[in-house]
């Protein structure tokens, strides 16, 4: 009888310890400083046994990427996928074309953007949401010239001085 209640005790533990939320794998942070996003969608990625297993361990790059729309299916390209490590003969391409899985409606309205306001498709970041999915967060964005990423930079900065001001102030 006693090892059965430390077993429930074990369980509920185990229970208890698992992370609540989506848990991020991948961000890309030059499409930030690079574009201003105007709308973001969550989309699905089709993956096979061994490229989740590496998304999982967080072995992604999604600095190169960027979502094409063809004959009506939007796919990911340019992102790397590291090969898994304890894979065997039959590992993945590490930047293969992968499908993006969204609605209909979604692709249309992508497509639309994309060809006529002359905007981009980039992935923001990759995640793992409570189900256990790969999931991407794909933006539809727009290019920053020079003296709006100079601009972005001193803002940044600005807020920066201004946090450690406080901090110092509060310190004394």
């Amino acid at each position: 009888m006693v090892g059965l209640r430390a077993l429930t005790l074990a369980r509920k533990k185990k229970q208890q310890a698992a992370p609540t939320g989506p848990r991020t794998v991948a961000t890309n942070r030059k499409a930030r400083h690079d574009y201003f996003i105007e709308e973001t969608f969550e989309a699905g990625i089709a993956l096979t046994g061994t490229e989740i297993k590496s998304v999982r361990a967080g072995s992604v790059n999604l600095r190169e990427g960027f979502v094409l729309i063809r004959d009506g299916q939007a796919w990911l390209m340019g992102v790397h996928i590291a090969q898994y490590r304890y894979g065997n003969i039959s590992n993945h391409q590490e930047t293969r074309s992968r499908k993006l899985l969204l609605h209909r409606r979604q692709i249309d309205h992508l497509h639309e953007n994309a060809t006529q306001r002359n905007w981009t498709i980039v992935p923001l970041r990759m995640y793992i949401n409570n189900a256990g999915l790969a999931k991407v967060q794909i933006g539809l964005v727009r290019g920053k010239r020079q003296y709006d990423k100079r601009h972005s930079i001193a803002k940044r900065d600005a807020e920066r001085d201004v946090n450690r001001a406080l901090k110092q102030q509060f310190r004394d």
